[in-house]
């Protein structure tokens, strides 16, 4: 019976964790997408951190999914925007290349969190 307890409370914790995530990393697309509001990168990085931190403590359960969408989709965006910086020399194109990034990233982080919110996993 304590293992169950022991069970319960940690994918409770994991859910926690995942909320918190999946928050600080919606306040940095919002601010990425919306004129005006620009969020630090540094919550992106606690957010980032604390994922890679606690990603092992998830292993073998259904919130395993959401830690690897989590850090993947950091590193993706992160790749993307540093593979179109050049296109700000001529600035609108860049504008437009980084406001897709940002949407495609706000994508990720809903859906993920939608899914973590319904206790579903995410694809591979």
């Amino acid at each position: 019976m304590d293992e169950v307890v022991a069970n319960a409370e940690r994918e409770a914790s994991l859910k926690t964790l995942g909320h918190i995530s999946y928050l600080l990393h919606a306040i940095v697309a919002v601010g990425a997408v919306v004129p005006g509001i620009q969020a630090s990168v540094g919550l992106l990085l606690i957010a980032f951190i604390i994922d890679l931190v606690k990603r092992g403590d998830a292993l073998g359960s259904w919130q395993e999914s959401h830690f690897r969408w989590r850090i993947r989709s950091v590193i993706f965006a992160g790749l993307a925007y540093l593979l179109t910086a050049p296109l700000w020399v001529l600035v609108l194109p860049g504008w437009v290349a980084w406001t897709l990034i940002s949407i495609w990233f706000l994508y990720r982080i809903f859906r993920g969190w939608s899914a973590l919110i319904s206790n579903q996993a995410l694809p591979a």
